[in-house]
């Protein structure tokens, strides 16, 4: 009986990384412990998987990626495309993803092209459901959901917790607020501020407020008070944010954190000659036009 070992072993699964033999993984690229590459799959030279991730079948990460730990990506998925943007020159842009998210069926995202940082974000725990595109340079933050079909052009901005309902368009430049709530079939043009719900037929149109996500946020009620209180100076009755800001505060010893975030979102915009900036007012106008179908009316 011969004892010595052989000069190499395959991995076994539970230390280092299990490819399935009919998957093609680039030896220059890094795979982590405990990672499982399943049949089909294609991996790049400049990809770097962090642990636990598992890649179920027919994934492919192209260019230069950067996986956290943890995630998941099921059958079709494509990490690290070429940006549909004729302005890219073939630059060294990439995608970078936290930990602990999932990519369901058929997702695509793209790498940045050579504006701003030249990266697209994904941060950690989403779940971007079968058929999401997300474009080159957008940033989606952590504990963000995206339904199935879900299309953000480039330069997309999603905060936290935010949820954008299937088959919604956003348009590139736009910001969608931390917890903010877009529902199904919208195309969105204007920046929505944090904690508002967006609904309507074609251009969604403020409604009210996330009162759902900010309670199981564990948000206080007198805070959500206040935040109603702002969407009413904001978006029915249209007073400028100086304005909104002095009646939203007054009396108050300490600012809530969400109170704070929604006016700094909207006077930032506000304020800015960005493509960001103009959607807001443009979410204004449209607001004001509301109000004086609403005041004919009656």
């Amino acid at each position: 009986m011969n004892d010595e070992q052989p000069a190499t072993l395959a991995p076994k699964f539970g230390d280092g990384p299990e490819v399935h033999p009919l998957s093609v993984v680039d030896p220059a690229a890094t795979l982590g412990r405990n990672v499982k590459v399943g049949p089909f799959c294609t991996v790049g030279p400049d990809v770097v998987v962090g642990d636990g991730t598992v890649l179920d079948s027919h994934v492919v990460l192209t260019g230069r990626v950067t996986v956290g730990a943890n995630n998941r990506f099921w059958p079709g998925v494509v990490i690290g495309g070429e940006p549909q943007d004729k302005s890219w020159q073939d630059g060294p842009t990439a995608v970078e993803i936290g930990d602990d998210n999932q990519f369901r069926e058929g997702v695509t995202v793209h790498r940045g092209a050579e504006k701003e940082d030249g990266v697209t974000r994904i941060g950690s725990r989403c779940l971007l459901m079968a058929n999401a595109h997300v474009a080159h340079n957008c940033h989606v933050f952590d504990d963000v959901t995206l339904v199935n079909g879900v299309l953000l052009g480039g330069h997309v901005h999603v905060h936290e917790r935010a949820i954008i309902s299937g088959n919604t368009v956003v348009h590139h430049f736009t910001s969608i607020g931390t917890l903010g709530f877009v529902s199904g079939g919208c195309r969105v043009v204007r920046d929505l501020p944090p904690y508002m719900l967006a609904a309507g037929n074609d251009q969604p149109q403020v409604r009210s407020i996330n009162v759902v996500g900010m309670r199981r946020l564990g948000v206080t009620e007198p805070t959500i008070r206040l935040v109603r209180k702002g969407y009413k100076l904001l978006f029915r009755e249209c007073l400028a944010i100086g304005e909104v800001r002095s009646r939203l505060l007054d009396g108050l010893d300490v600012i809530p954190t969400e109170v704070a975030t929604l006016l700094d979102f909207v006077e930032k915009r506000q304020g800015s000659k960005s493509g960001r900036g103009r959607e807001v007012h443009v979410a204004r106008d449209a607001a004001k036009d509301q109000l004086k179908r609403d005041q004919r009316a009656a």
